[in-house]
């Protein structure tokens, strides 16, 4: 049994691991790298594997940076199931459609100012396939991928519908059980309910993401939201948030909703303003099933997503008109690396004011702009323009929907109590120092730990 790391190896982004087991070979996700725009190119017209050997795909959630190049795989001739839980395919049916109509308008743009084109990765029909292809799976129901090895979906608490995934393996008399972890999310966060624990497992893919950092708490990641909003407000300014459209929009505002119903903060507008945000938070309202009843809100309130101040900005002009309204307001819009979408417009208009506030609320990948706002660097490219960063600065780490070094020492305490077999360790999608740190702790404590180098080969 042999495991092959070509994605989100030494890196965050690009999640791929190629699990082989009785001469079959199954992807475990197949996403997009993102950072320095030529590399990651180049990365992604590369495929983990020749078509021919590639028998099966097993996505854990629907985020870019593992689901979005599976369309690629389609266009190049893919045409064998892909396993998600049944809310990833939902989510994957707007955020892989979304991927295609960037890529297209993108080569469109490009070819309109005549600069070098590259043709997109993919294009629409490929993201509709791609779905075609997809077979949803309720959390708990042991599926059979490939001959030789079984998948159960359980609980990952990262967004909506992710998934650690146990795989079951067996080639001759050998039988062992593979985790991979997914991203794995933290206990208490609004909506998504807390991180299942696997057991059993003999070798284990972790996530590092957050490796070598502790966030903040998630009630005072609520204070301090609250405050920001406050402070903006008071002296007429905006609040602009760059947020993932899929789970760290949706955290946002139900906590906004939250801290209206308990007037904690001023009755200020609160734009919604990414069309694919919109169409996730309906994802959101379909699957009720999901979500943590634990909370008193989502258990008393039923318009989770509606209150009087929110406004839904879908259409192009609406989003403009944003930029031309007065006073203080908030405004939710995709990208969360903040390397396309709608807030680079806002951000084009908004970062030079003194009275804004851009906060910052995800994860930001190194050579990001996103990043480059993180470390507050005086001048921001946008638009190939160069725009003078004025506006305050606030990172909040608490509404990460990854666990923190803690929580993912914790998580795989948790599994080595169920797993008294329990191998190799193998940490992916996380940068090369944050998985040094984190190797460190992790083999201090006695863990096997290992951080995969791209395209290396293991066996277990």
């Amino acid at each position: 049994m042999e495991l092959t790391f070509v994605g989100a190896a030494r890196e965050v982004t690009g999640s791929c691991h190629l699990l082989r087991v009785n001469g079959h070979t199954v992807a475990l996700d197949c996403g997009m790298f993102q950072g320095r725009r030529q590399e990651s190119a180049e990365k992604n017209r590369r495929l983990p594997v020749p078509l021919a050997e590639l028998d099966a795909v097993v996505l854990s959630h629907a985020h870019i940076d593992h689901s979005g190049r599976l369309p690629f795989l389609v266009a190049e001739g893919y045409g064998k199931t892909i396993w998600a839980t049944n809310a990833t395919r939902d989510l994957s049916a707007i955020m892989l459609a979304d991927s295609a109509h960037i890529q297209e308008k993108d080569a469109e743009f490009l070819a309109k100012h005549n600069k070098e084109v590259l043709p997109p990765l993919y294009g629409m029909r490929h993201a509709i396939r791609t779905l075609e292809l997809m077979v949803g799976v309720p959390y708990g129901k042991t599926f059979d991928v490939v001959p030789g090895v079984q998948a159960t979906y359980i609980d990952a608490g990262h967004i909506l519908g992710s998934a650690s995934v146990i795989l079951d393996c067996v080639e001759g008399p050998v039988k062992k059980r593979l985790v991979f972890s997914g991203d794995i999310g933290r206990k208490g966060l609004a909506l998504i309910r807390d991180p299942e624990i696997p057991s059993g497992a003999d070798a284990l893919i972790m996530e590092s993401t957050y490796g070598n950092r502790d966030h903040e708490s998630v009630e005072g990641s609520r204070a301090r939201l609250a405050e920001v909003i406050r402070t903006t407000a008071a002296r007429g300014g905006r609040v602009l948030i760059p947020a993932f459209a899929v789970g760290r929009t949706q955290e946002m505002i139900y906590a906004i909703h939250s801290l209206v119903r308990e007037k904690a903060i001023p009755a200020i507008p609160v734009y919604v303003d990414s069309p694919l945000a919109i169409d996730a938070t309906s994802v959101f309202e379909m699957h009720p099933e999901i979500l943590d009843r634990s909370e008193a809100m989502v258990a008393e309130v039923k318009e989770l997503f509606k209150f009087d101040l929110i406004h839904y900005t879908r259409d192009v002009e609406e989003s403009k008109a944003i930029s031309r309204a007065n006073g203080p307001m908030i405004v939710i819009a995709a990208s969360g690396m903040v390397e396309n979408g709608r807030i680079l417009h806002h951000l084009t208009h908004g970062a030079s004011d003194r009275r804004n506030t851009i906060l910052i609320v995800g994860f930001q990948a190194e050579h990001t702009l996103g990043r480059r706002i993180v470390e507050r660097q005086p001048m921001l490219k946008i638009f190939g323009e160069e725009v003078p960063l004025h506006a305050q600065v606030e990172i909040i780490n608490g509404y990460s929907a990854h666990a923190d070094r803690g929580e993912l020492a914790s998580w795989l305490g948790a599994v080595k109590d169920t797993s008294p077999n329990l191998g190799p360790t193998w940490l992916v999608h996380g940068e090369r120092n944050v998985q040094d740190e984190f190797q460190t702790a992790l083999a201090a404590k006695g863990y096997n730990v290992a951080c995969p180098e791209p395209g290396t080969t293991h066996t277990f």
